[in-house]
C-alpha cells in the first residue's frame, strides 16, 4: 500500500488543475457535428482576442507571402484555409492549457512538446490514411495523450520530478503504478473525463501504452493514438514501428514518407505556436526509476493527513448539502463513503419513527431486501450497540444474524458501523463492507470516519426535518380542507331546510290555486346561495367589494324566510326593534343573512318548549375611532353552559346529532370578521344575547362624537 502522502488519486481530486478553454470546447462540438465551416470558425475565433492575434500574426508572416498589405481577420482566415485554422486553434488552446499547469513554467518542456506535437501530426496523417472522419479529433488526441504526465507533475512535484524526464514507455508506467498507485495514462484519462467531452478522447489517452494485440478490435481513434505514440516517441524501435503499421493496416513502406512529412509539420507547428524545440534531443531521456523517498516525519505526515481529510470532508459535506430529496442524499452518502474509505459496498440503516429499531433505507440492487430489514435497538448486537452508544464499531465475520445478513448483502468479510449523530440523537448508521485485511488500516482513520459521519448526519437531519415540515404542511392542508368542508355542509343545511319548508308551502298553495311567485323567487335565491357556498369550497370567494347593505332590509328578508317557510315554531315569538337612524353597513348581504340565520336557529333550538327571540338595532357605537351599528339577537332560554362559554366561537362538542353540529358560532365569528365587525355574548339563566358591531357605511373616515357605550361590553 502506498504511503498516505503518495495517495495521488486523492490529491488529484482536490488539485486545481486548469479547465479546457471554452473556444476549444466549442470547436470540438463543431467538429463532432461536422459543421465547422468558415463562417462558424470565424464567429468562434472572433470571441477570443488572443486567438485572433495569433492568426493575424501567422497570416501576415513570411510563411504566407500572398499580399502586399496587412490582412484583416476575414482575409487571414481565407488565406490560411480551414484545415490550418482548425489545427492552429486546437494547438494554441492546448498549449495555453498546458502552460497553466503548476510547475510547467519552471520545467524544461521542449522534449515533452516535441513528443506531443509529433504524436498529434502523425495521428492526423494516420486518420487521413484510415479515412477516419474526425481528423482534427485525432490531432487533439495526439496533443493530449501525455497530459497525465503534466497532471502528475503538478500534483506530486517531489515524487514525479525525476520521472517526468524519463523515457515514456511501459517501464515508466510500471514505476508510476508502484510509487504513485496511478499511471500517467490513467491520470490523463481522468483529467479529460472531467472536461465531459462526448468523445473517445479519454479512452485513446488511457490505452496509448497498451500492447498492440489487445487493441486490434478497438475504436479507430484508440488505435490511431496508440500507433502515433509509438511512431512519434519510439520511431527508432523497428518492432514497435511494425506493430504500429499493422495496428492501422498500413505497409511499413508507407511509414518512412509519413515520418519524414511529420518532422517538417512539427517544425512548422512549433514555429506558429512560438515554441522553441532547439536542443529538445540533446539530453537523452533516462530510464524510469523509483528513488528512495526520505524517511517521513511522522508528525508532519499525520498533520498532512488530517488537513487533507478535513478538506475532503468539508467538500463532501457541501456536496451532500446540495443533494435534492432524501433518496438522492442517501445514495450520495453511500457513494461518498465507498470512495473515501475504499469500501466494497455501503448501505444505510435509519432510526424508525418510533425510535425502537433500525430500518433499511436507500436505493440500489439490495433496495428490496433493505426495505424489509429491521434491527431492534433494545437487544444487544454490533449494530444496536453502535447506534445506542453512538460510537464506531468494527467486526470480522460477526456471529449475529443481522450482521451476517448485511455481510452477504455487501459481499464482504468485515463490517464498519458509522453512527450518524446529530446533537444527542443517533439518526442511523452507515454500514460499510470491506476485506478483513483492510480493517486495521480503516481503524487508523477513526477521526476521519467520525468527521464524515458528522457531515452526513447534518445533511440527513436537514432532509428529515424538511420531510417532517412537508408532512405537517400536507396534514394541515388536509385538516383545513376538512374543516372548510364541515363549515360548508353546516351552512348548506340552513338554505336546504328553508327550501324544504318552502316546498311544503308551495305544495299547499298550488293545491289551493294561489299565487306562488314570491315563494318561487325565494327558492331561487336559496338555491343560488347553496351554489355559492359549495363553490367557495373549490376556490376562495372574490375580494369584498365593500358595497352598502341595508340592515333593516336584510332583517326583514330573514324574518320573511323564517315565517313563510314554517321554520319558526309557533311556540317561539320573534320580534324586531329597528330604530330610526343609520341602517346601512359596509359589506355584503349574503354573510349578514347567514349570521342572522345561524343565531336565530341556535336561539330556536335553545328554547324547545317555546320562548321569545328579539332582533334589535341598538343604535350607533363609537369604538376605535370608527362608527358601528349594534345589532343584538337575544333569547329567553336557559343560557349557555360554562364550558361552552369558555370556547364560545370555536368548534365545540354539541348534543345535537350529526358530524357538523357545534360549528355554527365559529362560522358566525368568521363571517363577522369578514365584515370587519365584532361580536360578543352575554349569557345568564334568564337568556342569551349576541351583540354584533357592524361598520357603518363611511364610518371609519367620519368618527362621530357619540356618548360612550362603556356600560355595555360591545366587543
Amino acid at each position: 500500500m502506498p504511503h498516505p502522502d503518495q495517495d495521488i488519486r486523492h490529491r488529484l481530486l482536490i488539485a486545481r488543475l486548469p479547465a479546457m478553454p471554452q473556444i476549444l470546447i466549442k470547436l470540438i462540438e463543431l467538429l463532432q457535428a461536422d459543421d465547422a465551416g468558415m463562417p462558424e470558425l470565424a464567429a468562434l475565433i472572433a470571441k477570443d482576442a488572443g486567438m485572433v492575434s495569433k492568426i493575424l500574426a501567422l497570416a501576415n508572416s513570411s510563411a504566407y507571402p500572398r499580399h502586399s498589405r496587412t490582412l484583416g481577420l476575414e482575409q487571414a482566415l481565407v488565406s490560411l484555409g480551414t484545415d490550418t485554422i482548425k489545427t492552429l486553434v486546437i494547438a494554441e488552446s492546448v498549449f495555453q492549457t498546458f502552460s497553466n499547469f503548476p510547475h510547467s513554467g519552471s520545467t524544461d518542456l521542449r522534449a515533452f512538446w516535441k513528443g506531443s506535437l509529433s504524436t498529434a501530426v502523425i495521428a492526423r496523417d494516420l486518420a487521413r490514411a484510415l479515412d477516419y472522419p474526425h481528423v482534427e479529433e485525432a490531432y487533439l488526441a495526439g496533443l493530449l495523450h501525455n497530459v497525465g504526465r503534466l497532471a502528475l507533475l503538478a500534483t506530486a512535484p517531489k515524487e514525479y520530478a525525476y520521472n517526468f524526464r524519463a523515457r515514456d514507455d511501459e517501464a515508466l508506467c510500471a514505476v508510476e503504478q508502484r510509487t504513485l498507485d496511478i499511471t500517467h495514462a490513467e491520470a490523463g484519462a481522468w483529467l479529460i473525463e472531467r472536461w465531459q467531452l462526448d468523445s473517445f478522447l479519454a479512452d485513446a489517452v488511457l490505452y496509448h501504452h497498451e500492447p498492440a494485440p489487445r487493441l486490434e478490435a478497438a475504436h479507430p481513434l484508440i488505435r490511431i493514438v496508440r500507433a502515433a505514440h509509438q511512431l512519434g516517441c519510439h520511431a527508432e524501435a523497428p518492432a514497435g514501428a511494425a506493430a504500429a503499421a499493422a495496428l492501422c493496416g498500413l505497409a511499413e513502406a508507407q511509414l518512412d514518407a509519413l515520418l519524414t512529412a511529420a518532422a517538417r509539420q512539427v517544425a512548422r507547428a512549433a514555429q506558429a505556436l512560438g515554441i522553441d524545440l532547439a536542443g529538445a534531443d540533446d539530453r537523452p531521456a533516462p530510464a524510469a526509476a523509483a528513488p528512495a523517498p526520505p524517511p517521513p516525519d511522522p508528525v508532519q505526515a499525520r498533520l498532512s493527513e488530517e488537513v487533507r481529510n478535513m478538506l475532503l470532508v468539508q467538500d463532501m459535506g457541501q456536496s451532500l448539502a446540495r443533494q435534492q430529496g432524501e433518496a438522492g442524499l442517501l445514495e450520495a452518502m453511500t457513494r461518498s463513503a465507498r470512495i473515501l474509505f475504499d469500501l466494497e459496498g455501503a448501505l444505510i440503516l435509519l432510526e424508525s419513527p418510533a425510535g425502537h429499531a433500525l430500518q433499511g433505507a436507500g436505493t440500489g440492487a439490495a433496495q428490496q431486501r433493505l426495505a424489509g430489514f429491521s434491527v431492534p435497538l433494545d437487544k444487544p448486537g454490533l449494530l444496536a450497540d453502535a447506534a445506542n452508544g453512538r460510537r464506531l464499531a468494527f467486526a470480522v465475520r460477526t456471529g449475529g444474524i443481522a450482521e451476517e445478513q448485511l455481510l452477504r448483502m455487501l459481499g464482504s468479510e468485515a463490517l464498519v458501523c458509522l453512527p450518524l449523530v446529530a446533537g444527542q440523537r443517533c439518526l442511523g448508521l452507515i454500514v460499510g463492507g470491506l476485506p478483513a485485511w483492510q480493517l486495521p488500516l480503516l481503524q487508523k482513520k477513526e477521526r476521519f470516519l467520525q468527521a464524515f459521519g458528522s457531515q452526513a448526519a447534518k445533511a440527513l437531519e436537514s432532509a428529515l426535518a424538511e420531510r417532517g415540515n412537508t408532512g405537517r404542511q400536507q396534514a394541515q392542508m388536509a385538516e383545513d380542507y376538512r374543516a372548510a368542508a364541515r363549515r360548508v355542509v353546516h351552512e348548506v343545511n340552513n338554505p336546504l331546510s328553508i327550501i324544504k319548508n318552502y316546498l311544503s308551502v308551495l305544495d299547499a298553495k298550488l293545491a289551493r290555486r294561489e299565487a306562488v311567485v314570491a315563494e318561487v323567487s325565494i327558492l331561487n335565491e336559496e338555491v343560488d346561495r347553496v351554489g355559492q357556498l359549495v363553490a367557495a369550497l373549490a376556490e376562495p370567494p372574490p375580494p369584498d367589494c365593500r358595497g352598502a347593505v341595508n340592515l333593516a332590509r336584510v332583517v326583514d328578508e330573514v324574518l320573511r324566510l323564517l315565517r313563510a317557510s314554517a321554520f319558526l315554531p309557533a311556540s317561539v315569538q320573534l320580534v324586531t326593534r329597528m330604530q330610526d337612524g343609520p341602517q346601512e353597513i359596509e359589506g355584503e348581504a349574503g354573510p349578514l343573512k347567514q349570521i342572522l340565520l345561524n343565531l336565530v336557529k341556535n336561539a330556536i333550538e335553545a328554547q324547545p318548549d317555546g320562548g321569545r327571540i328579539e332582533i334589535a338595532n341598538r343604535g350607533l357605537v363609537n369604538r376605535d375611532r370608527g362608527r358601528y351599528v349594534e345589532l343584538a339577537v337575544s333569547d329567553s332560554g336557559p343560557g349557555l353552559a360554562p364550558d361552552v362559554l369558555a370556547n364560545l366561537f370555536g368548534p365545540v362538542p354539541s348534543s345535537k346529532p350529526g358530524p357538523h353540529h357545534g360549528l355554527g358560532l365559529s362560522i358566525v365569528h368568521s363571517l363577522v370578521g369578514k365584515l370587519d365587525g365584532m361580536i360578543s355574548c352575554r349569557s345568564s339563566a334568564h337568556g342569551t344575547s349576541f351583540e354584533l358591531l357592524l361598520p357603518v357605511r363611511g364610518g371609519a373616515s367620519q368618527p362621530a362624537a357619540l356618548p360612550s357605550c362603556g356600560a355595555r361590553d360591545a366587543g
